[in-house]
């Protein structure tokens, strides 16, 4: 794509109320555009690597058997009321309206909605297991909306729902979705840790979250560098400086970012609904389920957290909008045709490459490349043409190294 068609602004500095990291450099960078605290807009920049995360979503959660659907937002009171949720807990902070007589609530959690739909469909053991999951817009009257995409009034939420004849069957699948999870992160460029927390809302018992440290994150975790142990602050036992229960080395604290979440949700959905199926003997049993949760856009949020430094975004390879951006300074002609033929050559191999064609100065092209963030930069200046090179510079690195035209394959 040129660059003087891209529907996008840089800005030089960050809205003044804006105190995220991610806020600040998103903004600044022209990938979204903030409506109102916690509402933002995503503009063709930042919607190329929301797109990126939900297919590296769709292909990790489509390994282990996950089915994509897309259910209404809109919530019906008396589902609601049979899990005793509509005025209480997450049904605290749905927003709520009244239409034609009938109240109804804009989706902060899918629960009962897709427990309604599979009671109507699972009648027997032959029916599950099954793995059920939306890429999908949730709503949450969210009292502390100022963390940019880390903490949204409307906000993208992947969330996987399964559901078992046995307990023994939902925890295999429980492990396979943790793992499925660690795959997401990873290739998202993120080191995440799994950790005991709170069933909250969901459940009595204790759930997992996947924390990433961040100096911007909410959340504190004490866990132990081995990877081996990790506790939410807010059910820990053990403190700082105690011994690992499972390698004996000194606990560390730190502040994280919590970017998904595990839930054994037992039956608690299941018998309130009546969502039963009658096993090989013909007893009618409540169907044991799990849930599963993460936001593409709150992952978005956290690379940048974890992945900038002071001139702006450096984006992993696989989620970033694009792979190379190529650079022209200068307008004469030779470098103009030496920057086209590049251009047109990755074109043709479908290749990801910003070209920034437009007529401004070299030192404004190179600030607005930093805060961009994409991988590799390729600049074709009258300088570098007079050693029949380009220059190519990796944005996590501070060196840049000239390569010979003839050697350039932009794929």
């Amino acid at each position: 794509m040129r660059q003087s068609e891209l529907f996008t602004k840089i800005l030089r500095e960050a809205p003044k109320d804006e105190q995220s990291i991610n806020s600040q450099l998103l903004i600044r960078g022209g990938f979204i555009y903030k409506e109102m605290a916690g509402a933002f807009t995503f503009l063709p920049l930042g919607l190329m690597v929301l797109r990126k995360i939900e297919n590296i979503v769709r292909e990790e959660i489509e390994k282990i058997g996950g089915r994509e659907i897309l259910m209404t937002v809109f919530q019906p009171k008396n589902l609601w009321e049979e899990t005793g949720r509509w005025s209480k807990g997450i049904g605290e902070v749905m927003y709520k309206c009244e239409e034609d007589g009938q109240v109804i609530g804009l989706g902060p959690t899918h629960e009962e909605m897709l427990t309604d739909i599979v009671r109507h469909y699972v009648n027997s053991y032959k029916d599950l297991p099954l793995y059920l999951y939306q890429i999908q817009t949730k709503f949450r009257k969210e009292l502390r909306a100022k963390s940019g995409l880390l903490r949204g009034r409307e906000f993208e939420m992947k969330d996987l729902y399964s559901f078992h004849a046995s307990r023994e069957d939902m925890q295999e699948y429980y492990k396979k979705a943790i793992q499925a999870y660690f795959n997401i992160f990873k290739r998202c460029g993120l080191d995440a840790i799994l950790t005991e927390a709170s069933g909250g809302d969901f459940t009595k018992d204790y759930t997992h979250e996947f924390q990433v440290l961040a100096d911007g994150g909410e959340d504190t975790i004490v866990y132990c560098q081995k990877g081996d142990f990790s506790q939410n602050k807010e059910v820990a036992k053990l403190k700082e400086g105690d011994a690992c229960p499972n390698c004996r080395r000194s606990l560390i604290e730190g502040k994280s970012i919590e970017v998904g979440n595990v839930f054994p949700l037992g039956t608690k959905y299941s018998e309130s609904m009546g969502a039963y199926f009658s096993n090989k003997e013909g007893n009618k049993k409540p169907i044991i389920m799990g849930c599963y949760g993460m936001g593409p856009s709150r992952t978005m949020g956290t690379i940048i957290e974890v992945n900038h430094d002071e001139k702006g975004i450096i984006w992993p390879k696989e989620v970033a909008p694009f792979q190379i951006h190529l650079i022209r300074i200068g307008d004469d002609s030779k470098t103009v045709r030496a920057a086209e033929k590049i251009y047109e050559d990755g074109q043709k191999h479908g290749a990801e490459v910003l070209y920034d064609d437009r007529d401004k100065s070299a030192g404004e092209k190179f600030a607005e490349a930093d805060l961009i963030g994409i991988p590799t930069r390729v600049v074709v200046s009258e300088r570098t043409l007079e050693k029949d090179s380009v220059e190519i510079k990796e944005r996590s690195k501070k060196e840049a190294k000239l390569v010979k035209i003839q050697e350039i394959h932009v794929k």
